[in-house]
């Protein structure tokens, strides 16, 4: 599949672009290039070939999740300003 320089044109009109005629030109050559890497990529034979989640086969270190401060929610809620059941109370910005 190859597009014209008219199809071209109406894709850009559709996507609110504006191409001179040089722009106009190099992209429908660019497009055409993607469409035939793409119809190549279509006709290789993947049938015994098992889908990868990702093409390196690795592992996440993940460390061991654990508690490396003391709460201190208390003291921080004694001087602030205003406060309701565990939480800060701020002024209202947003109407």
């Amino acid at each position: 599949m190859s597009l014209t320089e008219k199809q071209v044109s109406q894709i850009a009109y559709l996507a609110r672009l504006s191409l001179s005629n040089e722009a106009l030109k190099s992209n429908t050559k660019d497009l055409n290039s993607i469409l035939s890497l793409a119809e190549q990529l279509a006709e290789i034979d993947t049938n015994d070939i098992t889908p990868m989640a990702h093409p390196l086969h690795m592992t996440q270190r993940l460390r061991e999740d654990k508690v490396t401060e003391q709460d201190q929610s208390e003291s921080f809620q004694a001087i602030a300003p205003k406060i309701g059941k565990k939480h800060y109370l701020v002024p209202t910005v947003i109407e």
